[in-house]
């Protein structure tokens, strides 16, 4: 997959990573927060900071201590929370950290790493274009158009269908990153 762009809810104005995968028309959004939006749009758009940003930061410890960024993966949706790992080689062995899909991402886009999605968080959570999108405008003004008429609960798939409902006032619109 590859980070397609950034959006924002039209509805929380929270924003959107679009992932995209690198065979097809399917575009995985993943709700993030602010800071990790700007840590991505900042480097996709070739910005820099006169001091190193967070994700700069890690990403020079890496370089200090002999480690790379050999992928991220978007590894799960559960509970309408998007979950995330980031593989390092370090001293010639593979190591791999939990990390929220945000910051993965950040660094990956310090690092060229890959990204992956495991299949399932694909077929649950991504959307499907028809026909082949060469136009970014045309594929954010879709996916406002599709935001418009999103809950979050048209990403869970058959839960709280039984018991009781609980007041959800607290939760933030769409799956989260965590």
């Amino acid at each position: 997959m590859h980070i397609y762009g950034v959006s924002f809810d039209m509805v929380g104005k929270q924003p959107i990573v679009l992932l995209k995968t690198e065979d097809g028309n399917r575009f995985l959004p993943i709700w993030i927060g602010h800071p990790e939006a700007a840590a991505i749009l900042m480097k996709l758009q070739g910005a820099s900071t006169p001091r190193p940003m967070t994700h700069d930061l890690l990403t020079d410890m890496l370089g200090q201590l002999d480690a790379r960024c050999e992928r991220v993966s978007v590894t799960e949706l559960r509970d309408n929370t998007f979950y995330a790992s980031i593989t390092l080689s370090v001293n010639g062995a593979e190591v791999e950290i939990d990390s929220r899909p945000s910051d993965a991402l950040a660094l990956a886009v310090r690092t060229d790493a890959p990204i992956y999605a495991a299949d399932e968080v694909i077929e649950e959570s991504s959307i499907e274009f028809e026909h082949e999108v060469e136009d970014q405008e045309e594929v954010v003004e879709k996916f406002k158009d599709f935001l418009d008429s999103v809950s979050p609960d048209d990403f869970v798939e058959g839960e709280e269908e039984e018991g009781s409902e609980e007041d959800d006032e607290d939760e933030e619109p769409g799956p989260s990153a965590s």
